[in-house]
């Protein structure tokens, strides 16, 4: 069994005295893990870490195995970051939040939408506003999306500022007002209005975060990534 194609650096583990196991994300075979040899050479190392772009060979003689991938650098973003916490704050959250998805299940989307992170990493005016519908994307792929396309009370499409914590539903400004200190806020650039502010920003991620934790952490028994509280102070003290 053979296959090559380019994909994003999760993360790498220690196997034995000098090979990794490296879980990268692909287009076509979605997470996937394989065993490097020389992983943890010095000419490995930084091919290896959060983030980067690679192309990978897998190798293996059933397609049930681990396998092995030989591993040759794209784009080294990781090196890019390495001393911007806010950057490195927001690729280390992508690829923690990539690990959740189920193991050799294709997400193309996903994937491209992470490309779309990463190709952007070096606009602070734009990559934290992809990561947020890249998180909401997260939740509609696995089943748990947000329906922003009207309000869950008057079925309108107008003014809709509100999202309900139990329904995952869009709420208007007036359907909500008597309840509003229990939804959560709705920023515009979710539904394509304009430039996301830092609050906005911040409020995107309150409203992934809520239903990232509830869907995904809780019942894993996890945390949402410490990356990610992180990354929403180093926006903050930016405003």
């Amino acid at each position: 069994m053979e296959w090559r194609e380019q994909a994003i650096v999760l993360g790498a583990k220690r196997h034995g005295e000098t090979s990794a196991i490296v879980n990268v994300l692909t287009f076509e075979h979605g997470r996937h893990a394989g065993l490097v040899r020389s992983g943890r050479s010095r000419r490995m190392r930084p091919v290896l870490q959060q983030g980067n772009i690679v192309e990978v060979t897998w190798r293996a003689r059933l397609e049930e195995h681990l396998g092995s991938f030989i591993v040759e650098p794209v784009a080294l973003n990781a090196a890019l970051i390495m001393d911007e916490p806010l950057k490195l704050a927001g690729v280390t959250t992508l690829t923690a939040l990539c690990a959740l998805l189920p193991e050799r299940e294709p997400h193309p989307a996903l994937y491209e939408g992470a490309r779309l992170v990463l190709d952007n990493i070096d606009n602070d005016e734009v990559w934290p506003a992809l990561l947020v519908r890249w998180e909401a994307g997260l939740l509609d792929s696995l089943g748990f999306g947000l329906d922003l396309s009207k309000c869950a009370a008057t079925g309108q499409a107008d003014n809709l500022v509100y999202v309900s914590p139990k329904s995952s539903r869009a709420v208007s400004a007036v359907a909500g007002e008597p309840y509003k200190d229990r939804l959560l806020t709705l920023p515009g650039f979710l539904l394509g209005s304009g430039i996301a502010s830092t609050a906005d920003l911040v409020a995107g991620f309150a409203l992934t975060g809520y239903f990232l934790h509830r869907h995904l952490a809780v019942p894993r028994a996890i945390e949402l990534p410490d990356s990610r509280e992180r990354m929403i102070e180093y926006l903050k003290d930016q405003s």
